[in-house]
């Protein structure tokens, strides 16, 4: 079993940037792919990123290449969401999730879901 509780969410103006975590609890985290989703009322939940067990390969939704990158630190249970040059179409509740495996963008392929936690962008 792998729990995850996200942390970092918040208020920031358009431009700017926030880091998100996400703390794991569970044995199979080192070896789960990791990723991060986001919704916002009345939409499918959308894939965002994920990273690669080792951290040494990650994959990015069109939406938020070159301003987001995710990495990981196995020895300390956590994944990391760097977002830069925010804008408003990023607010949203963003989810940190594991995959089945890498390479997966679909939220079929999710084993376990953390809580979420609330991105607003706006000046």
């Amino acid at each position: 079993q792998v729990q995850l509780v996200e942390s970092g969410g918040g208020l920031v103006q358009p431009g700017g940037s926030l880091r998100l975590s996400c703390a794991a609890s569970g044995r199979t985290f080192s070896s789960s792919t990791m990723g991060w989703f986001r919704q916002v009322p009345g939409k499918e939940r959308e894939f965002v990123t994920g990273i690669m067990w080792n951290g040494q390969n990650t994959y990015y939704g069109d939406s938020v290449k070159g301003r987001f990158t995710i990495s990981r630190d196995n020895a300390k249970n956590t994944v990391y969401l760097q977002m830069t040059s925010l804008k408003p179409e990023d607010t949203a509740v963003y989810y940190c999730a594991a995959l089945r495996f890498y390479g997966s963008s679909r939220s079929e392929d999710v084993t376990h879901w953390g809580q979420g936690t609330q991105v607003t962008v706006s000046s």
